[in-house]
């Protein structure tokens, strides 16, 4: 059967009103992602001597960099997921090579709670690699969560079934 003007702007219409639902949708769930790996990195300072000797000192850094992911997976969430990966790795690089420029006035927001938990102290190499792993887990969590969601929207959508026209 032949398509009318009139289905076709519905249909168009229909399909924006569920994207602008899903990017909603994937935006609140990115952000709470964020927050959980904000919690759990203050945790993992705030309580580092309650914690076993390997978590207190790497996990920090790699929560650090999982917020960093999931905060551009947030703002980029119709982009490819190897966007937020590159993008994340490319930004907790470059702040920790920034670390070894120690002019004063960046000293200076160092020195803040804040200023110190963005731009840090010190670089440490060994940070390059706890980045890398965070980033990786969170992005192998959203890969997975990704699968999973299309699975689950494949296997419960009638709509697209063809034989059902």
């Amino acid at each position: 059967m032949g398509r009318t003007r009139k289905n076709v702007d519905a249909n168009r219409n229909t399909n924006r009103k569920a994207g602008a639902k899903f990017r909603w949708k994937a935006r609140a769930m990115y952000l709470a992602a964020v927050l959980v790996a904000i919690l759990l990195g203050l945790g993992s300072r705030a309580f580092s001597s309650r914690l076993p000797e390997f978590v207190a000192n790497h996990f920090g850094d790699a929560l650090w960099a999982c917020m960093i992911y999931f905060g551009l997976r947030m703002l980029w969430v119709e982009r490819r997921l190897s966007v937020a990966l590159w993008g994340s790795l490319l930004f907790c690089f470059a702040i920790e090579f920034s670390q070894m420029y120690q002019a004063p006035w960046i000293n200076s927001i160092r020195a803040t709670t804040l200023g110190g938990l963005v731009l840090g102290k010190g670089f440490l190499t060994a940070d390059l690699i706890r980045y890398t792993v965070g980033i990786a887990v969170s992005w192998a969590l959203d890969e997975g969560c990704q699968r999973l969601a299309d699975i689950t929207t494949r296997t419960t959508r009638i709509d697209d079934d063809e034989s059902f026209k």
